[in-house]
């Protein structure tokens, strides 16, 4: 066993301190006993798999934690508090984030593929840049991914957001109307861009549905 310490990403003071031969279970354990993890640094920590779920009921704060860049595939985050959280860069495939609260939280980068996000708090989570522009999730249902598509049998994760639809697939990261040219530049007419073209029409559907009115305006 190894003597872990989680420390605030501000001040370096430590959040919380136990013994346990990894990270992942310092991490559980500080949950379980409701430790105040918020401001807590744990960028490109290995969490895969965490049992981190109902962290905010159980008193466990996350708000404001850096996981940039941390593991935390497959992870159970369902119902945590994780406003303002950085998230950048880090591996949520598959992830339950099922009821947590994420307004504020840094996704820029960040790997949803696969993530449960039924009852999540979205809006006003940040996608970073995109396009050279700030993007702000806007809206009660901002998330919508739609998979295995297209050449790569990859997932796309369409994005309302204060600047209208944005696309994640695979590499590629920008505007409706630049996902709609590379996919022809790349695909021509051939039958993934023809996959592509019937996933924006549920996409286009789904943000006349879903975009709040003041945004649309």
């Amino acid at each position: 066993m190894a003597k872990f310490a989680i420390p605030n990403r501000y001040t370096q003071i430590s959040l919380f301190e136990c013994e346990s031969d990894r990270l992942r279970d310092a991490v559980e354990k500080a949950v379980k006993q409701c430790a105040n993890l918020g401001g807590a640094y744990l960028g490109g920590a290995y969490l895969r798999g965490a049992d981190l779920g109902g962290a905010y009921l159980r008193g466990a704060d996350l708000g404001g934690a850096d996981l940039g860049g941390a593991d935390l595939g497959g992870a159970d985050l369902g119902g945590a508090y994780l406003g303002g959280a950085n998230f950048r860069g880090a591996d949520l495939g598959g992830a339950d984030l099922g009821g947590a609260y994420l307004r504020g939280a840094d996704l820029e980068g960040a790997n949803l593929r696969g993530a449960y996000l039924r009852y999540a708090y979205l809006r006003g989570a940040d996608l970073g840049g995109a396009d050279n522009k700030k993007l702000t999730l806007v809206g009660d249902r901002p998330l919508l991914v739609i998979g295995p598509i297209g050449s790569r049998l990859d997932y796309l994760c369409a994005y309302l957001t204060d600047g209208g639809i944005y696309i994640k697939a695979g590499c590629f990261f920008g505007s409706r109307d630049t996902f709609i040219k590379a996919t022809v530049d790349t695909h021509k007419d051939n039958k993934h861009a023809q996959e592509y073209k019937a996933a924006l029409v549920l996409i286009e559907k789904y943000a006349e549905l879903w975009t709040p009115q003041e945004v649309k305006k």
